[in-house]
């Protein structure tokens, strides 16, 4: 089972912000969305470039390159060119820390 890795505390995670961080050699995206957290990993599956240099767009992350739509909530692609989702992960607050891990090595 994968541990539970620290990406910020919950205090500077603000709403509509996000971090990212490499989990387990990749590259993950966390949002506050007005208080409930969610993770998906920041790469578009259309082109393989980061996400989180686009626009957010209320629960959505709009890839800056082709403006392909991914559901931050689901990691589901929205619009074209992008028809694959991302991948999604489990995040909590422990002790005031925002943490994420990755089951896909369970």
């Amino acid at each position: 089972m994968s541990d539970w890795v620290d990406v910020a505390p919950a205090s500077e995670l603000a709403a509509g912000t996000w971090r990212s961080i490499d989990l387990d050699g990749a590259t993950v995206a966390v949002f506050n969305l007005d208080g409930e957290y969610y993770a998906i990993e920041d790469v578009c599956t259309h082109d393989g470039g980061i996400l989180t240099g686009g626009t957010l767009e209320r629960d959505e992350i709009v890839c800056p390159r082709h403006g392909a739509h991914f559901s931050i909530k689901t990691g589901r692609a929205l619009t074209p060119p992008a028809y694959e989702e991302v991948a999604t992960f489990p995040v909590r607050v422990h002790e005031g820390m925002v943490q994420v891990r990755d089951p896909r090595w369970d």
